[in-house]
Formats: C-alpha cells, structure tokens, sequence
C-alpha cells in the first residue's frame, strides 16, 4: 500500500469535513459529560435519544412545515422537559444508591425500549428529511462543504458555549461543577444531590435533542442508528476527558477527524477499528482524556 500526502486542497477539505461531522459526535458527548460529572453514569441511552428527537424534528417538518433548524425553538425546551421527568421517574432513587451498575442497567433498559417504540411508531426502514437547502453548501477557507454540515457545527459550538457560561456564569451551574468534583462536599455545603442530578439530566437530554436536529438534517437514520451514536460519544467523552465540556466537543472533533483520515489513507473499512483503537489507547495510556490536566476536572 503506497502513502501518498494530497494537494492541499484535498487535505484541508477532509479536515473540514472531519471537523464538521465531529461536531456531532461533541455535542453528544457534552451530554454525557454532564451527566456522568453528576451521576458517575455513562448514559448508553444518549444516542437513542438523539435520534428520537431526529424523529421528532422530521415529524414537525412534514407534519407542520416547520423547518429543521426552528424546530430547535421546540426541540429544546422539551429536551429540558423529557431529561427532568426521566431522571425523576427512573434514576432519583437509582442515583441514590451505592451500585453504579443500577442506573446502568436502568440506560441500557431504556435505550431499548426507545429504539423498539420508535420502531413500532416509525418503522425500522431508514427515514431522512429533504429540504430545499438539503444539496445546498457554502464556501469554508475555499474549500466547497455542506450547509447542513456546517449548521450542525454552529449548533454544537453554540450549545457547548451556552453550557460552559452556565457552569461557569451561574450560582445553579456552580453548584454543578460542585457536585461533580466532590459530592459529599458539596451536600455538606446545602446542595441538593437530586436537584443537581436533574439539572444535569435535563441539559443532557436538551443537547441530545440539538444533536438530533444536526443528525437529522445530514445523515438518513433508523431506529437503531443510536447505539451507534452513544459509542462514539464515549470515545470522544474519553479523548476530551470526563468531566471536562469544552474537551469533550474537542473530542468529537478530533475523533471526526480521525476517522476522515482514515476512510481517505487507509479504507472506510477501518474506521471504526482504528477509532476504538484510539480510544483504548487513550484510555491505557492518558485515562484523563488529551485536553484535560491529570485528576482535574473543567
């Protein structure tokens, strides 16, 4: 197999689109930063609610005529919504206990009953939304890339931005960042567990809904695509470091750019071997993650 370096050209545009698809892995891996800061839970179910709400933004445009990128207006609050009442209903005694492996249990449950119900209400056939900006794309640094593409990288920019001013800007997010460094701490200090919990939970969800706006305007998905998604989250919650927001979107970045790489040098077949390669290597050799100081958190 010979190796050969591209023009330019082409590698600033297998880097853009790397980036560009990355984004999407990042925001959904922020989700799972939260959470997991809080409730020490790698949530499995993250992807199968991002393609929930895929589902969701594709019924409210062919349902009502309301664009993919407004229905964030919905999509959102309701994310808010949908991840308190979950974390009431099915993890506020789980989170309680001293077995992890309870609220995992419990993810992996539903996870499976989202995709099911989603299969009973959609069908297991792939479905995509077609919009007149669909085929549409823009010019980067030169470089011709999808619109749609390029809009799901503002959303999770945006998304991971307003969530480290509300960590960093807010008495409620303090309190978060309190709770997922030391929780025994921060109770003895008059922070609610439970209250941080669903705070947390509540923004996990509400990012897995604005991941499934940027996945439903780009990729064709299905019932199932969503396991998929929470793998690649995990990868990229590793490479950024658990626990730290800004790194995790980096993550995913990087991890779009891996595998760009990988399908352009080496064979689409490869992908996902050589991404979880990284990703163990990651977690044997640096387990704080690439853009996180050892034992600390962001």
């Amino acid at each position: 197999m010979t190796f050969n370096i591209p023009p330019p050209d082409i590698l600033l545009q297998l880097s853009l689109n790397g980036a560009l698809g990355g984004a999407m892995y990042g925001v959904a891996a922020v989700g799972l930063s939260l959470i997991f800061g809080t409730m020490r839970l790698i949530f499995l179910a993250q992807g199968a609610m991002i393609i929930l709400a895929a589902y969701f933004v594709r019924a409210l445009f062919y349902g009502l005529g309301i664009d993919p990128f407004l229905s964030l207006l919905i999509i959102i609050p309701v994310g808010l919504v949908v991840g308190w009442l979950i974390y009431q209903g099915l993890f506020r005694k789980a989170a309680a206990a001293e077995d992890r492996n309870i609220s995992l249990l419990i993810a992996v449950g539903l996870m499976f009953l989202i995709q099911n119900l989603m299969t009973v209400v959609w069908g297991g056939n792939t479905a995509a939304i077609v919009t007149s900006y669909t085929a549409s794309g823009i010019e980067i640094l030169g470089v011709r890339t999808s619109f749609t593409r390029s809009m799901g990288f503002l959303i999770a920019l945006a998304g991971t931005g307003l969530v480290v001013l509300f960590l960093r800007k807010t008495l409620v997010g303090k309190a978060v960042r309190a709770a997922s460094e030391d929780m025994e701490a921060a109770t003895l200090m008059g922070i609610s567990p439970h209250r941080v919990n669903a705070i947390a939970f509540a923004i996990g969800i509400a990012l897995a809904g604005a991941a499934g706006v940027a996945v439903a305007t780009t990729f064709p998905f299905n019932p199932f695509a969503g396991f998929i998604f929470s793998l690649k989250a995990l990868v990229a919650l590793a490479l950024g470091g658990i626990g730290n927001v800004a790194g995790a979107l980096a993550g995913g970045i990087l991890l779009g750019l891996i595998e760009a790489y990988v399908q352009y040098f080496i064979s689409g077949g490869w992908t996902n071997a050589i991404a979880y390669g990284v990703f163990l290597a990651v977690l044997m050799f640096k387990p704080e993650g690439l853009f996180s100081r050892p034992y600390k958190k962001a």
